[in-house]
């Protein structure tokens, strides 16, 4: 029996861990990176594979490892997105051209409607399912590269990964692709559920702009968790979660709170917005990024915040709270999100939807 091709567009932490894991699966994979990103992919061609250590370990087997998208696809029924968000713009209008009738795109995570960004950049209409194209609300993993073609995995996950198709209507076909290897993999209302479901631009910029000097002081060289979070920094975290629910139920789709959706995932054990995080079992250890910088501003504010505050307002709902992340958070990077937005309803083709347009959608 040959073995159903997968390829996996990104080669940085996530998409070394689902790589390995579909391959431990039986699946042939085939893994790309851009060619900015060459030093990976030559560790795994080099190698023959990624080797795992944590909850998940051993080796497996990589059947190519590329920088060419077209040698990636060429064959795949299978495509798995692993990447930021900045990335899946441009892995979708790379991609476009070479995906098969038939196939299933996965944006994991979709992080801010990713689906509907690869979409339109891959040249799909948003209603068509031909090749289905859809998200999860999160990696099933917390995993780190520790070498070339290396990783650890921390923490897996067996509940709370939610996916959802774009148009809805394709969901059952993708989670049972999804269920192939992620069998915990549960049923997301629309990918407006599976976009806010996304926790880290609740967490990640509260706790850094509360952190800003600190970072700045010691190039991140504290426990980003155990020692930045505390009950002011809960506060913000808090306070932001509320307008996420409030977003999602102006859009009728259901939501769980940051903290709940932690404890459910197995790497919290409270359920509060405090010691919740600071003593979390899945964060011990976890050190603060080294500058302000980051990820947890550029993409969970730049992206993230920019997106479901763009939402809210065409919802009708007000966002003081995530409007004055955004501000600050361009204030400290001396940058402005608003005029630099990547991701908002204009760019996903979603502007001219009332609000009621939105909810049917």
């Amino acid at each position: 029996m040959v073995a159903t091709k997968v390829a996996v567009l990104g080669a940085g932490n996530g998409g070394l861990a689902t790589a390995f894991e579909w391959s431990r699966q039986g699946y042939e994979v085939a893994i790309y990176s851009h060619p900015d990103y060459a030093e990976q992919i030559g560790a795994i061609r080099e190698r023959g594979g990624i080797t795992s250590s944590g909850v998940l370990t051993g080796s497996a087997s990589i059947a190519l490892a590329t920088t060419d998208i077209a040698e990636a696809l060429a064959g795949a029924e299978i495509v798995l997105v692993v990447g930021p968000a900045y990335a899946t713009e441009s892995l979708g209008a790379a991609a476009g051209p070479h995906l098969r009738p038939g196939s299933t795109v996965v944006v994991c995570p979709g992080s801010c409607l990713g689906s509907l960004a690869f979409k339109r950049a891959a040249g799909l209409d948003l209603y068509d399912d031909e090749i289905v194209v859809g998200e999860t609300s999160t990696l099933p993993f917390a995993v780190r590269a520790t070498g070339p073609a290396e990783i650890r995995v921390f923490h897996h996950f067996d509940r709370g990964l939610f996916a959802a198709a774009a148009p809805r209507s394709a969901t059952p076909r993708l989670l049972e692709v999804l269920r192939r290897v992620w069998p915990h993999a549960e049923e997301a209302a629309t990918v407006f559920q599976t976009a806010l479901q996304n926790g880290n631009p609740v967490i990640h910029p509260a706790v850094t702009l509360l952190n800003a000097a600190l970072i700045d002081r010691t190039g991140g060289d504290f426990a980003f968790y155990e020692e930045g979070v505390t009950t002011s920094t809960g506060r913000l975290i808090e306070a932001v979660d509320g307008e996420r629910f409030a977003i999602a139920e102006a859009l009728g789709v259901p939501l769980l709170s940051e903290p709940a959706i932690g404890v459910l995932q197995g790497y919290m054990t409270e359920a509060n917005y405090t010691t919740g995080y600071s003593t979390a079992p899945g964060f011990l250890g976890i050190k603060a990024q080294d500058s302000l910088d980051n990820r947890y501003l550029t993409e969970d504010v730049g992206y993230s915040l920019v997106l479901f505050t763009d939402l809210a307002r065409s919802l009708g709902v007000a966002t003081p709270v995530m409007d004055a992340v955004v501000q600050i958070a361009s204030v400290v990077l001396a940058r402005d999100f608003r005029s630099e937005a990547a991701r908002t309803l204009h760019s996903l083709g979603l502007d001219e939807l009332s609000a009621e347009d939105l909810r049917r959608y």
